[in-house]
């Protein structure tokens, strides 16, 4: 995620979540709504 990207979803006061993509089966956790990673929001 590049400065730009950051920027944009502070104006538009999107929240970020931070999580390992890495591994299998993280990525539809987050889109399922489950807690894992970090929440980072304004």
């Amino acid at each position: 995620m590049d400065l730009t990207a950051t920027t944009l979803a502070k104006d538009n006061g999107l929240p970020i979540i931070v999580f390992d993509m890495d591994t299998v089966g993280n990525l539809k956790k987050v889109l399922s709504g489950e807690n894992i990673g970090t929440l980072v929001h304004n």
